[in-house]
Parts: C-alpha cells; structure tokens; sequence
C-alpha cells in the first residue's frame, strides 16, 4: 500500500494495491498489521456507508471530544471530491484544507484524524464508506458552512445539493471565535 503524506500533519492518502484479472479485481482495504506497520495504530469501533446522487454535498462535520472521531474514507462505486479540514485550534495548520479524488476505480482512500471537519462532494452518483475510530455522538456533533469564505473551499461544483441541516451550520469563525485563520 501506498501512503501520501500531506502538507497536514496526520493527513494522508492511502493507495492500495489493486489485483485485477478477467475476474474483477481484489484490494485490501484494511489490514490492521499493515497500517500499524505504516505508523497509523488506530482502532475502528464503527463503519458508516452513504449513498449520494451526482451533485450532493455533505458536510463539513465533525464531532467534539471526547467523541472526536478520525475517518477512514473511501468510496465503493462512483467519484467524490473529498475535503478534511484541519480544526485542531493549535494546529499550525488550522483552517487549512486538503482536497482528494476519492474514485471507486483507483480505490484509493483518505484517512483523516481527529479534529478535521470533513465533507464530500458527489461527483457522480457514489457510495462512500468510511471506518470511525469513535462511535457517532449526537450531542458532540458540529461543523462548518460548506460555502465558508474563510476557508474558499473549491468543491468544483455550482449548485450542489445540500441538505437543510448543512445549510444550518456555522461560519468557522462562529464555531472558533478564538482562532485567528
């Protein structure tokens, strides 16, 4: 497996092996020796999978400690635009972003940590699976605008389809009226 370090601490993209014949193909999409292996000792306790038609956007979302949780993603069929953005208030990089091309083909993935909003774009109609190092909590639940203009997120996208509870979120400098971005 293949890592891609970012410019974000914690931050990265993992591109597995993919074996293909007339068949179909086989990857492993994780294996708890390997990533411990690679420096990525995380536990899973949760899976969560979502389907979107072309032109939704989900996000940005996070949750609070002490259910933060960090993100395994990828998708199963289809295409998105993948956006974590680091929220870690004393992170060097707080408020900066990291897009990936999450493609069912490529069956490359994004881990993403605790801390990070994280959101996604459908770029054609797609099932995103992702693995969480902590159970969902609805109390510690939060996020950031998609549209934010302190963070001027590409999403690549005009028009897309978001639902009313994400259009309900608040600007990053609502959410950390302390933080200097």
């Amino acid at each position: 497996m293949q890592v891609r370090e970012t410019a974000i601490s914690g931050l990265i993209e993992l591109i597995p092996r993919v074996f293909e014949d007339e068949r179909g193909y086989f990857f492993e999409s994780y294996n708890k020796t390997l990533f411990t292996a690679l420096g990525l000792p995380m536990e899973f306790v949760q899976d969560n999978q979502s389907f979107s038609v072309k032109g939704v956007l989900r996000g940005l979302h996070m949750q609070n400690e002490p259910f933060a949780q960090g993100k395994l993603v990828r998708v199963i069929t289809g295409q998105v635009l993948d956006v974590a953005v680091d929220l870690r208030p004393d992170s060097p990089t707080f408020g900066q972003y990291e897009t990936f091309l999450l493609d069912a083909k490529l069956a490359n993935m994004a881990y993403i940590p605790e801390g990070f909003g994280h959101g996604f774009v459908a770029l054609e109609d797609s099932i995103f699976s992702y693995k969480c190092t902590n159970v969902y909590n609805k109390a510690s639940e939060t996020g950031i605008i998609w549209n934010d203009p302190d963070l001027n997120i590409d999403w690549g996208v005009t028009n897309p389809i978001v639902s009313e509870k994400d259009l309900e979120l608040k600007f990053l400098r609502e959410v950390f009226p302390d933080v200097v971005v």
